[in-house]
């Protein structure tokens, strides 16, 4: 199902550690406009679990969370449209 959403835009923060993962994806989603789709690719398991309640906490909706190979994850983000 996550494969026919295609992303606006793609976040690769695979390599960081808290809390640059959540802050990096909040930056971006503030940015974007309402109904754009963000792809997250990134590896720190504690923002796994951190950055959907983050999203939703503003307002955006999480399509889904997809476990990749090892440790890597991809969060697809509707973004609730703080930008016009």
């Amino acid at each position: 199902m996550t494969d026919a959403i295609t992303p606006t835009k793609t976040l690769d923060v695979k390599g960081k550690i808290c809390p640059y993962p959540d802050m990096d994806t909040m930056t971006t989603l503030k940015k974007m406009k309402k109904g754009e789709i963000l792809e997250v690719l990134l590896d720190y398991p504690l923002s796994v679990e951190r950055l959907p309640r983050s999203a939703k906490k503003w307002g955006h909706k999480v399509l889904s969370i997809e476990a990749l190979e090892g440790p890597n994850h991809r969060i697809l983000i509707e973004a609730f449209g703080l930008k016009d």
